[in-house]
Order: structure tokens, then sequence, then C-alpha cells
């Protein structure tokens, strides 16, 4: 078998609906993969919809008591059949062609190590677009999940990422981290040497958070863990990275001290002229791109939100190490409500 589709989940039943659709709809043999469900104790009857689904591909389903994604990948990983392993988020469907895509870089390339970009798909609700747009843009995250144009190096990530086996037996697998686990594994796997590549048609339909308030902790999380990883890997952690908390902390002190002085007035002012010109070059773009204008507004409230709540979590983090924290955390009690 060439390969193992590993897929974490925990309590995404509906989402899990889909993905499992996508795979039934692939234009690949059936004999070619098979999905490793990690299951990382879910309580919303995955495992009974699992026991009565009649996939036309071989599953492999695999449950842990709840601890957490890393350790739910490791367990898929442990137990796959496959040359090499693909990780897929749950929240994530495959086009028809994505393994044919992966199939035909592969030879072309000899990747060791690989990943794609995330995408949506038209029947997705604007708010789902208006995410996507934030997270995908260049203005957004400078072109790092996935886009030929980044200003940093590509590092595959667990939404759309694959390695060849001789990869984990060589490094193991992901390390214990809650947020950024895959961005670990990727840099330990530049570190051991591996061929790492970019596939930009292997692309996945990716859901992501389903609300603003989800959103805003997915991303607080995410600056947190920019911190973490930069103390374990400092080139993970770049000086664009703190953009986002000088925007925060700037416009903060700008705002504290602007009716005291000239100065900071002036920088208030600079400061506004400049979000407006970004909030209108998002809404511009955005409302061409999804040909939606209500996408557009939205593109600029998700956009802010990336911002500051970016900016956010690397300033919590930054000082839950400067306090001694080994480990800095973010949101965990009701994370995903």
């Amino acid at each position: 078998m060439k390969y193992s589709i590993i897929v974490a989940t925990y309590n995404r039943l509906d989402e899990l609906k889909e993905l499992t659709q996508s795979l039934q709809n692939l234009d690949f043999s059936a004999d070619g993969f098979e999905l490793v469900l990690a299951d990382d104790g879910s309580e919303d009857g995955t495992r009974e919809f699992i026991d009565a689904a009649d996939f036309n591909f071989k599953i492999n389903y695999l449950r842990q008591e709840n601890k957490g994604p890393g350790a739910a990948r490791n367990l898929g990983m442990s137990k796959a059949k496959g040359e090499y392993f693909l990780f897929v988020d749950s929240d994530c469907t495959l086009p028809s062609d994505y393994l044919e895509q992966v199939d035909r870089a592969l030879e072309e390339n000899e990747y060791h190590a690989f990943g794609g970009p995330d995408t949506y798909r038209e029947d997705f609700p604007p708010l789902l677009k208006a995410i996507n747009y934030s997270m995908t843009s260049f203005i957004g995250t400078g072109g790092t999940r996935g886009s030929k144009k980044s200003v940093t190096k590509f590092y595959p990530r667990s939404f759309n990422m694959g390695i060849h086996r001789s990869v984990y037996e060589k490094i193991g697998g992901m390390g214990g981290l809650r947020h950024g686990q895959d961005m670990d594994f990727s840099a330990r796997i530049y570190k051991a040497g591996f061929k790492v590549g970019l596939i930009p048609e292997a692309y996945v339909y990716h859901k992501r958070r389903t609300s603003i308030k989800r959103f805003f902790k997915q991303i607080f999380n995410w600056g947190v863990a920019r911190i973490n990883l930069g103390r374990k890997h400092p080139d993970l952690l770049k000086p664009i990275h703190f953009a986002p908390a000088v925007i925060v902390l700037g416009s903060f002190l700008i705002l504290l001290l602007a009716p005291f002085f000239l100065l900071f007035q002036g920088l208030l002012y600079l400061i506004l002229v400049t979000a407006v010109i970004l909030a209108l070059y998002a809404f511009i773009e955005a409302s061409a791109i999804y040909k939606n204008i209500k996408v557009g507004a939205l593109s600029v409230v998700t956009l802010f939100i990336q911002i500051f709540a970016y900016g956010l979590g690397t300033l919590s983090g930054v000082l839950q190490w400067i306090s001694g924290k080994n480990t800095a955390k973010g949101f965990t009690k009701n994370y995903y409500k």
C-alpha cells in the first residue's frame, strides 16, 4: 500500500462525515490507500458512525483517551501500513484528484516530506471564505501556508502534510506541544537532512473555525505556540512573527499617550490612515476573489481579528516565558466552543 491518510479527530463527527465522503470520491485506486482514523477520545458518536459505515476504501479505526492531536497522529503512524503517511485535519475535505497530484509530484521530485496549500469550496458560507482570505492572503500570513510567494521558509503543516515512512523511522513522531507540534515536526525533518517540498497542486478544502469566537481562540493559541516553537527552534522565530505583537502593543501605547503628547497624536493619525488603507485593500481584493461584497466586508473583520489575536497570543507567550514557564499555554478550557 502506498498511502496512509492519517486523521486525528476529537468530537468532530459532522466534519468527519464530509471528509470520508471526499475520500470515497477520490480518483485513485482504493487498493492504493487507507484511512487511519486516530480518535482522541470522541464522545459524539464517531465510533458508531465508523462501525455502521460501508466505505469503498480501507479504514483502520484507532482510539485513545484524550491526549491531544500530536499523540493521536503518533498512534496513527505507529499503525499505518503505507509507504507514505499523509496528514489531513478532520475539518478538511480532499478534491477528487488529490492523491493523483501527490503521486505525480513524488515521481518527479522524490520528496521525503511535503505539504500543500489549503483553500475554500464554493459552497462555504461567507464567514469561512473570509477566514480563508485572512489565513491565505499575502497580507494576512505572508504566504506561509503553502503559497509560492512567501516571506519565510516553507514548513509543511498537519492540515495537509506528508512524509515517507523512513522519516518516521529516523526521527520518530510528533512532540508534546499542544499547538504547533506539526511545525516542530517539520523543523526536525529539515534538521535531519530530508528533502522537503511544496506541492501547490495538492490542495485541500479547509473549513477551519466556524465562528468569530473560535477563530480568535485559535489564532491566539498560534501566537502563543510561535514563542514555544522559537524556544525549541530559533529558526522558527523571525522578526516578521513579532509584527502583530508590535502592532498591538504600539497601538495601545499610542492610544494611551495621544491625549497628552502631540507626537503621539500624529502617530495615531498615521495608524488610522494605514488601517483604512489596509481595510480597503482587503475589502477590494476579497470581494474580487470571492465575487461577494459580504465576504469582502467580513474579510476586513477577520483580518484585523487575526492580527490582534496573534499579537496578543505572542505577547502572552513572551510574558509566560519571562515568568519562567517551560511551556507557554493559551486557551485550553472550552477551546472548541
